[in-house]
Formats: structure tokens, C-alpha cells, sequence
């Protein structure tokens, strides 16, 4: 049977001097908004820093682009957006100014 997860890749841009604040915020992430997540269909969620360019690379699967978009609606990750907002990069939203990266190679 194949895999019907959508696997979805991006970057974002953390502000100099914020790495340790930004992983001190995802070493005690809510446990609400990991709940969201999970309801959301969202799983191996990970995020990479390439410290000499403060780019964060994330990768996620999800069972939906529907679902997974939903998860911007809900309060929890509203409020994760605005407590994240003075470390990274933001929109006007306080969502993470993010860019979609297109796959290229999948081995399984």
C-alpha cells in the first residue's frame, strides 16, 4: 500500500543573536499546540538551523493541505505566532514569513 502522506519542506529566517531563545521556546513547546498538530494530521514535524545563516529548515508530513492549513485558524497556534514573532521573521499575522521548497528526491 503506498504512503499517503504529503511531505512538505520549508525555510524560514530566524533573527541574528535569537538561537538559543528559539531553542529554548521548542524545548518547552505547549503541549496544546503539539495536540493541535497531531489532530491536525501533522507528524515527524522537524526543524533544522543552519546557524551560520540563522535559516531554519522545516520538514513535516500531514494527511491534508486542508487540515494542515487549518492549524493557522486555531488559538493555540495564534498565540505560539505572536510569542514567536520578536525571534524570526513575520508576517503582518505574526505567522513566520515561510517559503515552500519543492521535492526533488524521495527514497524510501
Amino acid at each position: 500500500m503506498a504512503d499517503s502522506r504529503i511531505r512538505k519542506a520549508f525555510v524560514m529566517q530566524l533573527n541574528p543573536g535569537c538561537q538559543l531563545a528559539y531553542q529554548q521556546r521548542h524545548d518547552e513547546i505547549w503541549p496544546d499546540l503539539v495536540q493541535v498538530l497531531r489532530e491536525h494530521g501533522a507528524s515527524n514535524y522537524s526543524i533544522f538551523l543552519d546557524t551560520p545563516s540563522n535559516q531554519l529548515f522545516g520538514y513535516v508530513e500531514v494527511q491534508s493541505e486542508e487540515q494542515w492549513n487549518r492549524i493557522a485558524e486555531t488559538n493555540v497556534c495564534q498565540r505560539w505566532w505572536a510569542y514567536m514573532q520578536d525571534i524570526m521573521a513575520s508576517n503582518a499575522d505574526n505567522s513566520p514569513v515561510s517559503r515552500e521548497l519543492s521535492s526533488v528526491f524521495y527514497m524510501v
